[in-house]
């Protein structure tokens, strides 16, 4: 049967509308081709299909999500479902179970259990049996949803182990080689130099020996339309996340600064400089050196020990921080307006300049931002020193100002989440309960409760815990806002500036955009993304 997944807005008969949401299952790989839908994917379908038709329902839509794991939050698809759920368009969701349409038990209580109810949507899977029209089984569904929970990390850990052990014995792991380097085709996990990026790597660190700087070396490769690392990966047809502008095509300060350090081209296999933060995103985060995977001698270098030592000692003498253990008042703070480059710092006759260096990197790549460290420090202190005349020489002074860290705000927000944990701590009780009650009436063995009820309990403990520190903390803040001695002074130290500090920068502004100096007037426009 070959359905497709068309959507029907017209209701027939006073018949209930029903979306049918599918999901490929990650391990399921057979395809005819790219554009076809799995046999998997069609079986779902099918079934579901028939099912609807036995109900006397009438098809909205069917949803379908092909290759996606269901951890995974922005599944097309998934999402186009929600929203049109959110929209009241149809007035059930059909699935094969209900792990198809999450294995998070998060987003079980979130839609199933919580907004559904709440849009008037009906939510049914054939073969767990999961129906929220019927009251009785809604333990059930949280078990389902416990399960897949335990589930996903527990093949989460999986994967993690494996990962380890290979980056501990020294295999690449990664989707993509280092620039210089490809994919062995016949040993998994080994890399062999890329002769082509190869000789452009061991110019680098040419150049670099001989004195050249890290933007004039960009500048020599991308006048010779050498293509860096991400363009040289499209143009040899990998599926690499490419961004669509002029300026992503060029060579950077950075890259040629990542590239002299990177290990990887004197043979080291080095890995898991980011970590994930859990199993339950793909949000990623630095790791300290000490955590990194480090493993001596599994692959030819493409630079001899000699270059990479001479270059290393002169990038350790060419480090001339401002002060020691200092960083710059706008580190990573201000952007070009042209192109959204991080502009870097230089100093010239005893100033601090901020500049665009895109603008060295190719002819007309960028038009080149540029501005003096103490004349944006001042702009940001008279627009500060504006905002305070213009907004908070009132009376009411403190109670205007509401910088992220107001105190009454952080009062309120811990207030909200301890009525959500007292009442999650309700229903994990009572999950605990009717466990307990299955277990004396011989429907579930006394195994199977206390694995079930184990995490339950870890859970109800935990936001316990959570309850309690934060009535110690409402606490404090209490003391705070009734003794604030300190309020005014606090205040004044952020509306009377006539100098800013670095912590001044960090809290109160997100970014900078600095544009180039207007001829006439010799102004450079400036636009400010404030923190509050």
């Amino acid at each position: 049967m070959n359905i497709k997944s068309n959507c029907s807005i017209t209701k027939e008969n006073g018949k209930p509308k029903v979306a049918i949401y599918c999901r490929l299952s990650e391990e399921d790989k057979n395809k005819q081709a790219k554009t076809d839908d799995s046999g998997s994917i069609q079986n779902q379908k099918s079934m579901l299909v028939q099912y609807s038709i036995e109900q006397g329902w009438e098809i909205y839509c069917i949803y379908s999500d092909d290759d996606y794991a269901g951890a995974d939050r922005h599944r097309p698809e998934f999402v186009r479902l929600l929203q049109d759920a959110e929209a009241r368009k149809f007035d059930i969701v059909l699935c094969k179970t209900q792990s198809r349409f999450t294995r998070e038990l998060e987003l079980v209580e979130k839609y199933i259990h919580g907004l559904f109810p709440i849009w008037g949507i009906r939510f049914v899977s054939i073969v767990d049996n999961a129906d929220t029209d019927n009251k009785g089984n809604k333990k059930s569904r949280q078990i389902n949803g416990l399960v897949n929970e335990w589930y996903l990390e527990d093949m989460s850990d999986n994967i993690r182990s494996v990962l380890r052990n290979r980056r501990e014995n020294g295999f690449h792991i990664g989707a993509f080689a280092l620039y210089g380097y490809k994919k062995d085709p016949e040993q998994k996990g080994h890399l062999i130099i890329d002769e082509e990026a190869a000789s452009v790597v061991r110019e680098v660190f040419n150049l670099f020996s001989q004195g050249f700087g890290k933007t004039a070396i960009a500048r020599i490769l991308n006048d010779r339309g050498i293509p860096n690392p991400t363009e040289y990966k499209r143009l040899k047809g990998l599926r690499y996340k490419h961004p669509n502008n002029k300026s992503s095509t060029l060579w950077k300060y950075f890259a040629i600064s990542d590239m002299l350090v990177n290990e990887i081209y004197i043979g080291n296999m080095v890995q898991g400089k980011y970590g994930s933060i859990s199993y339950k995103t793909k949000q990623n985060k630095p790791r300290p050196k000490s955590q990194w995977y480090i493993v001596e001698g599994t692959h030819e270098p493409i630079i001899d020990r000699e270059l990479w030592d001479r270059v290393q000692k002169m990038i350790e003498e060419r480090a001339k921080p401002c002060g020691v253990g200092t960083i710059g008042l706008f580190a990573r703070k201000t952007r070009c307006m042209s192109c959204g480059y991080v502009m870097r710092s230089s100093k010239n006759r005893g100033k601090q300049y901020l500049q665009c260096s895109s603008r060295h990197l190719a002819k007309d790549a960028c038009i080149g931002s540029f501005i003096s460290v103490g004349k944006l420090e001042q702009i940001v202190i008279d627009e500060l020193n504006r905002l305070s005349k213009e907004y908070l020489i009132k009376k009411d002074l403190e109670q205007k100002v509401e910088f992220c860290s107001n105190l009454q705000s952080q009062k309120d927000t811990i207030l909200s989440n301890i009525t959500a944990y007292k009442k999650r701590v309700k229903e994990l009780s009572n999950c605990i309960r009717e466990l307990y009650i299955d277990k004396v009436k011989g429907i579930i063995s006394s195994d199977d409760y206390t694995n079930m009820s184990k995490d339950f309990t870890a859970d109800r403990d935990r936001l316990e815990k959570l309850i309690s520190d934060g009535r110690k903390h409402i606490g404090e803040i209490d003391e705070k806002i009734k003794t604030s001695h300190n309020r005014r002074e606090i205040i004044e130290s952020y509306t009377n500036l006539k100098q800013l500090t670095r912590e001044m920068v960090e809290i109160l502004i997100d970014y900078i955009y600095v544009g180039k100096r207007i001829p006439k007037t010799k102004d450079v426009p400036v636009e400010i993304h404030w923190n509050f």
